[in-house]
């Protein structure tokens, strides 16, 4: 019995782990690190000739069509999970830029694209405009792992979000209706009119599809029809079968009604899907992961390289000249900024959506071949749509991957290692602490309830929000720029746990903190279980009540410029331990934190932040 395909599966998913493992450890997208890994295990094993053998074929075609449908069931989820994540209220700076950019920015990217095809590559006119369609999609498989790599500005990752998970339907729906145009006009007397016919219908089916099923399902979890723990493959199957449904009514029209649903279920204010949405986002990682590497597997490196010079052409002119025309023509005459323009002029990278559509209308062509002579010769041309898509995937991914986290940092929207302090409570004690913070560099934005407090912290010239630092608000409105971490530090330890679990899948559970609880002394009964917990901020015991008492008694927050005549250890001597360590900033891309078990360390030119006793000596 062979076993090639058994281990080619279970290789797919711990080959994509590792790449996006080894890319978050080099800081380098991790899409160029899965094209890699699959292109390298294309040449040991292909996946194709592993499912002729199990369907005894010898059929090239029949390899594609068993796996088209896994990839487009894959590719459902993947918008679904995108859709979940598109919130309407941060569409109120960047709304009209998105509106242009998915309407007349993708008209002006297919006719362009639609020309270059025809001059550069020589394809027929039909086959060019109908990769120009194809290539006006980029989609969340490629966008969102970028977006988490670049960190750009909120608005231009709303912008870069909401366009690359709404122009993946239009890109296919705009394929289907030239398809359907240029290729069958022969059976319908008036092709414009079954074009517009199939637009609407489109449109509607997936307006209405996506919308009825987003109110049944957030009924269904109201009402607790069903145990918490079904949720999340409840919505996953209903997502799989609204997209399904809604191919077999109309082609393609599944993209647009998962899309819907998503976007449905992300604003809708019945129920917290919060558990759903962090499910679908692992669930998203590894099928982002599995995809690149299978399809990267299949890459024919030889077939790439036909007609090389000119398909190298064709892929500069789409990144250098069609993308920003697109995009500074489309968004003309609107709010957003020049530079956030040109940030988003450089992140249009093709994925698996446009893969998927090039393999779909290339079989169907190839499979019309035998009904005319012109679609036998169109045929030919229509096997070479799959290589030129892919010759834009892996050139597109490569080229911004490389080059859009530089220019986002140098055109200052940017932070590829933001250091900046999110805080939980704005104390009198607290805004002296962010004071000194951002006198050492360090952004801070203070949130709290109490609207005295929050009013003398802007008055004192600092960032602050009046709100709970639960409430969606925040991270829907909050300037979080430069921010990288949250220290809770309310006087509410239930509070403080909440904020940590909320904001772990923002920043990472890494760089979530909190103070010790207030009650730890009661044991059980009133502590909260420390695996629930944020990282413990300072140790020795400094909760909130024991900070807040040091500063009544007359403890200064004080910054200490640490150098190699006097260092860390000097400062301890001087001080005794009297003094309360907080934090170790090395410029403002380190700052180390105070935490509890761990002993900070010290190198060259630092600056220290500290509490210090009103009677101790000063340097």
């Amino acid at each position: 019995m062979d076993h090639s395909l058994f281990f080619y599966l279970t290789g797919v998913p711990v080959l994509g782990l590792a790449a996006q493992w080894l890319a978050w450890r080099l800081r380098v997208p991790s899409i160029l690190l899965l094209l890699i890994g699959g292109v390298g295990l294309g040449f040991f094993v292909k996946i194709d000739d592993l499912l002729l053998n199990i369907a005894n074929s010898d059929q090239p075609l029949m390899a594609a069509q068993i796996l088209f449908p896994i990839v487009s069931l894959s590719v459902a989820v993947i918008l679904f999970e995108g859709g979940l994540s598109l919130k309407f209220s941060e569409l109120h700076e960047s709304g009209s830029t998105v509106l242009r950019l998915v309407t007349l920015g993708a008209l002006i990217s297919w006719v362009l694209t639609s020309v270059a095809a025809s001059f550069l590559l020589g394809l027929d006119y039909r086959l060019a405009i109908l990769l120009g369609a194809i290539l006006v999609v980029t989609g969340p498989t490629v966008v969102a792992p970028m977006i988490r790599h670049i960190r750009p500005t909120r608005n231009v990752a709303s912008i870069v979000k909401w366009e690359g998970i709404v122009v993946d339907p239009i890109g296919a729906i705009l394929a289907v209706l030239v398809f359907e145009t240029m290729f069958h006009s022969s059976h319908s007397d008036q092709p414009i009119m079954t074009a517009a016919c199939i637009l609407v219908l489109t449109a509607l089916i997936g307006g209405v599809f996506g919308t009825v099923i987003g109110w049944l399902l957030t009924l269904v979890v109201k009402k607790f029809w069903i145990p918490d723990h079904l949720h999340g493959v409840l919505f996953l199957a209903s997502a799989l079968g609204s997209f399904a449904i809604s191919n077999f009514v109309i082609e393609e029209s599944g993209l647009v009604t998962v899309t819907v649903l998503g976007i449905y279920l992300a604003n809708q204010k019945a129920v917290s899907l919060d558990h759903i949405v962090q499910f679908k986002e692992n669930l998203g990682v590894i099928l982002i992961s599995c995809l690149f590497i299978v399809l990267g597997s299949r890459l024919d490196l030889a077939s790439l390289a036909d007609n090389g010079a000119w398909r190298f052409l064709f892929l500069v002119v789409l990144i250098a000249v069609i993308r920003p025309a697109s995009v500074l023509l489309g968004s003309w005459g609107t709010t957003t900024h020049i530079r956030e323009k040109l940030l988003v002029s450089a992140l249009a990278p093709r994925g698996i959506v446009a893969a998927a559509v090039a393999s779909v209308f290339s079989l169907k062509i190839i499979a019309d071949a035998h009904s005319s002579e012109d679609m036998l010769a169109l045929a030919t041309q229509a096997d070479t749509l799959v290589p030129i898509t892919f010759l834009v995937i892996v050139g597109t991914v490569t080229f911004y991957g490389l080059t859009s986290a530089p220019l986002a940092r140098y055109l200052g929207l940017a932070d590829s290692n933001p250091q900046g302090m999110l805080i939980a409570g704005a104390e009198d004690w607290i805004q002296k602490l962010a004071h000194v913070l951002e006198k050492a560099g360090v952004p801070v934005v203070l949130v709290d309830t109490n609207y005295r407090n929050v009013s003398e912290a802007r008055m004192a010239g600092l960032r602050a929000y009046c709100s709970s630092i639960l409430s969606e608000n925040i991270e829907e409105s909050a300037d979080l720029s430069g921010v990288g971490r949250l220290l809770a530090m309310t006087g509410n330890d239930e509070v403080n746990v909440l904020a940590t679990r909320e904001y772990a899948h923002l920043f990472g559970k890494a760089n979530v903190y909190q103070l010790t609880p207030n009650n730890q002394s009661s044991g059980g009964r009133g502590s909260v279980k420390e695996t629930k917990r944020g990282r413990d901020l300072f140790g020795g015991g400094l909760n909130q009540r024991r900070l807040a008492e040091l500063v009544r008694q007359g403890y200064e927050m004080k910054a200490t410029k640490l150098t190699e005549a006097f260092t860390l250890d000097q400062f301890r001597m001087t001080h005794g331990n009297e003094a309360k360590i907080l934090f170790l900033i090395d410029g403002p891309q380190k700052v180390q934190i105070s935490l509890a078990g761990e002993t900070m360390k010290s190198d060259g030119v630092q600056t220290l932040i500290a509490l210090i006793p009103p009677k101790a000596p000063e340097n």
